[in-house]
């Protein structure tokens, strides 16, 4: 009974959670009718050895998150225009909601996505003080 969860990785970019002692999966994809659910856990601006990149530099940070999640993405077979619901984690939103935002609308629109995923932006601490913001998300793919 039930669906069996496969882990997605994209080891190429960044390295594996369970790598630095914390027990969570990158993400995974859910078998479901009429595809698959994706979901990616907290992905931020770290590199294949787990480290964190462009330290102090929040719109570096948020390219490079954007593109591992784009890696993580391609690993599960799916795409941008898969994704229905994103969520944002900026360490400090009233600082960095600007940039946040010009980043992603200019993301969204060099991929022509339409309609836009629903989405939600929260101020948080993050689990390591170098990094700024990280971001988790949900994607159908339909078969």
């Amino acid at each position: 009974m039930g669906s069996k969860m496969v882990r997605i990785a994209a080891p190429a970019a960044l390295n594996e959670a369970q790598d630095y002692g914390s027990a969570f999966s990158r993400g995974v994809k859910v078998p479901c009718t009429p595809g698959d659910l994706i979901l990616l856990s907290g992905t931020a601006s770290i590199d294949e050895h787990g480290v964190t990149v462009h330290v102090g530099d929040f719109r570096l940070q948020v390219r490079r998150m954007l593109h591992n999640v784009t890696l993580l993405l391609d690993a599960a077979g799916a795409r941008w225009h898969d994704v229905i619901r994103t969520t944002f984690y900026l360490r400090d939103i009233d600082r960095d909601y600007a940039v946040f935002n010009e980043e992603r609308t200019t993301f969204y629109q060099e991929l022509g996505l339409e309609p836009l995923p629903a989405s939600t932006a929260i101020e948080a601490r993050l689990c390591r003080p170098d990094l700024l913001i990280e971001m988790e998300l949900m994607a159908m793919v339909r078969s």
